[in-house]
């Protein structure tokens, strides 16, 4: 009886990868699944084991960027006690959902660097850069990037020196950092300012001669008309990349400019010491109250700005509980702002609403908006 054999010169049958959409093309396919909203995408995953890896294919975001159906996604920083460090949440928008409250933020893999405090934090594209920060009160010079496309954090080349509260901004692919450090010996005196060069991932140091403030922390800083503004407790700086020229800012802005702001058409946005919203155009030199908005809280105690794709979302911490109820709310609007008539800035709320409860004593560390 003959045996029957196989030979080992044949290769093993190999199965052909499954298509996205069995009639079509998977460049067609993922034409259309590229203008699925973010928040869908987990859904999307549990359609097959096609679609499993889907949310995590950088073809599908190169896809997304390639017709124009990026979003820009917030994301939030949030001490939770007993941790110094932040921990990282994005906002969801279930925009199938009849809920109340159909946004919420939903926690998302944090820095593994989690003890970090005072760092800067600067948004180039897709990427979220976490600049600096102290480490049990000393100063960091690590630089960490959280890939908003996958929720992936990796690390970059470090800073000259180490810092902690200092100011960033980006101006043409560079990410300018300033202050952050005690000016007491050559090396920080010559690196008080960095330059990030995104392409060649290289630090390189900013000169700053002359300049007569030289603060270690600022508490705020923006990019407006291509130039970095950093904010300190007396006064601040302002420096022009183009021309490589150092300036002070117009003291209306310094004494009108109050926490964390954001930039919308040139307008820079922040919350004065009444509570209320207040935009700042550089080209008056004026500020101005964003009017329209009265529903919402007096910020006496502060709020987060951030640039949502030419919408201005604003986040604070509503009243701490008592009693058997330790917890906080975190609430966040989101305002569609235009200017009208005689340089009035007006704002219409999109939509408001508690998007967390946290303990008490959290706080919010900043918010951001990243394009996916």
């Amino acid at each position: 009886m003959a045996a029957t054999t196989s030979s080992g010169d044949e290769p093993p049958e190999t199965k052909s990868p499954a298509q996205l959409f069995p009639l079509l093309s998977d460049d067609v396919a993922l034409n259309c699944l590229a203008r699925v909203s973010r928040c869908h995408h987990p859904i999307l995953s549990l359609v097959n084991k096609t679609f499993r890896s889907l949310p995590t294919s950088p073809l599908l975001y190169a896809t997304r960027s390639l017709v124009g159906a990026t979003e820009n996604i917030l994301y939030v920083a949030i001490r939770l006690p007993p941790e110094s460090g932040a921990c990282w949440f994005t906002l969801l928008h279930r925009t199938l959902s009849s809920s109340a409250n159909s946004k919420m933020l939903v926690p998302i893999p944090s820095c593994p660097s989690p003890s970090l405090v005072g760092s800067a934090y600067v948004v180039v594209d897709s990427d979220i850069y976490v600049i600096g920060g102290s480490i049990r009160d000393v100063p960091s010079s690590s630089v960490w990037v959280l890939d908003c496309r996958f929720h992936t954090w990796r690390r970059v080349s470090n800073m000259r020196v180490g810092r902690e509260f200092a100011a960033a901004g980006v101006i043409d692919g560079k990410i300018y950092v300033i202050g952050g450090c005690v000016v007491d010996n050559w090396a920080r005196s010559i690196n008080w300012a960095e330059m990030f060069d995104i392409k060649t991932q290289t630090w390189e140091p900013v000169a700053s001669p002359g300049m007569e403030v030289r603060e270690k922390w600022m508490h705020a800083s923006a990019v407006m008309e291509g130039k970095v503004y950093a904010m300190a407790d007396r006064n601040g700086v302002v420096y022009e990349p183009k021309e490589k020229k150092w300036d002070m800012p117009e003291k209306r802005l310094d004494l009108g400019w109050r926490g964390r702001a954001c930039v919308i058409e040139n307008i820079l946005y922040c919350y004065d010491y009444l509570g209320k919203i207040r935009g700042y155009d550089p080209k008056e030199r004026v500020w101005r109250e964003l009017k329209g908005v009265e529903s919402l809280p007096k910020f006496l105690c502060g709020a987060t700005m951030a640039n949502r794709g030419g919408k201005l979302a604003v986040l604070w911490e509503g009243k701490a509980g008592s009693g058997g109820s330790r917890r906080m709310e975190i609430w966040c609007a989101e305002i569609d702002v235009e200017r009208r008539g005689e340089g009035e800035i007006w704002g219409k709320i999109v939509w408001s609403g508690t998007v967390l409860t946290v303990p008490n004593e959290s706080a919010i560390v900043n918010c951001l908006a990243a394009t996916v």
